[in-house]
């Protein structure tokens, strides 16, 4: 038996650049520089018309300045602020935000998730519905609003036609106070409320069938696998539609704008329905103190953090609490 003796040579193994070496050039200083020549044009873009005037509305609202010679300002460092913490007309301006805000958020967003959860199962007809849903918020904010103000006209609305047909009088909805805020929530609700119903929808899309066929073995019926599978897994999603309306809540001007008609830029005759939008546009171009107004955009947007801040706060205490 003649054993055979193979001739075995430790190899060098190739050096990790070697393989790679072939099938690409060496690295150029230039490719370094591609991802931030990608991005460079949002960041230009957001610079130009985001970050450059919200320093120049901090800046004007130190000062103050006439509609009239915009180009002289006079310092008063933070005049502007006291004189508007010490102004009823901010204050009732500030309170009618936030009643209007929770009047047309809560509801709104409850509509929303329950049309969303009829539209997440199999109907006839759903393409109809989601498109459907949608064409309110594609409608323009002044059509929408001139609608709603001849429906909630005094001697010849619909709705008071309704309301007449069960023995309630005309109803003044543009003069009191309650009554022109429930007017103008009610546009509200009905531009936004598609559109967060097909967030919700898409949300709910992508939760795994297998929750629902789990509560449905253990015999949950659709309210219990809606209450216990549905809502809980669109937390995150309910928490970003809370803060999205939260912040349009603040920023409302167009609505009650248009309902008031002549008197829109007051809110009413008696600022019944004046939110910090319209009073920022009151002071700005009725009474051309633009320091002034400049100083209540600003007084808005650190009432946005400070909202978007709480709320995050609250889901990350709940996270926490459920851990």
């Amino acid at each position: 038996m003649v054993a055979t003796q193979r001739d075995v040579r430790p190899t060098t193994p190739p050096g990790p650049g070697a393989a790679q070496h072939g099938r690409r050039g060496p690295r150029t200083v230039g490719s370094g520089l591609a991802p931030y020549t990608f991005v460079a044009p949002f960041f230009l873009v957001f610079g130009a018309f985001g970050l450059f005037p919200l320093i120049y509305t901090a800046w004007v609202s130190l000062h103050k300045v006439d509609f009239g010679n915009p180009e002289k300002m006079q310092w008063v460092g933070l005049k502007n602020y006291s004189t508007l913490l010490h102004s009823e007309f901010f204050w009732n301006a500030l309170k009618n935000t936030f009643t209007i805000g929770v009047i047309s958020t809560v509801p709104q967003l409850a509509v929303a998730l329950g049309l969303a959860h009829l539209l997440n199962y199999r109907l006839r007809g759903r393409t109809f519905f989601r498109i459907a849903m949608l064409m309110p918020y594609a409608t323009s904010v002044a059509a929408a609003t001139l609608v709603f103000v001849g429906l909630f006209g005094r001697d010849f609305g619909f709705v008071n036609w309704v309301l007449g047909l069960v023995g309630v009088h005309h109803i003044d909805w543009e003069a009191g106070r309650w009554t022109s805020q429930i007017a103008v929530s009610t546009i509200v609700t009905w531009r936004w409320t598609g559109y967060n119903a097909l967030i919700y929808l898409a949300a709910m899309q992508s939760i795994s069938a297998d929750l629902y066929e789990s509560a449905a073995i253990d015999g949950a019926s659709r309210w219990q696998q809606f209450r216990h599978v549905t809502v809980p897994s669109l937390r995150p999603t309910i928490l970003f539609t809370v803060i999205i309306s939260t912040i349009g809540a603040t920023q409302l001007f167009g609505e009650p704008l248009l309902f008031g008609g002549i008197s829109g830029h007051t809110g009413g005759a008696s600022r019944q329905y004046q939110t910090l939008g319209v009073l920022l546009y009151d002071e700005g171009w009725y009474n051309y103190k633009l320091g002034y107004a400049a100083a209540v955009a600003w007084t808005m947007f650190v009432i946005i953090v400070i909202a978007v801040l709480v709320n995050a706060a609250l889901a990350r205490g709940r996270r926490g609490s459920r851990t």
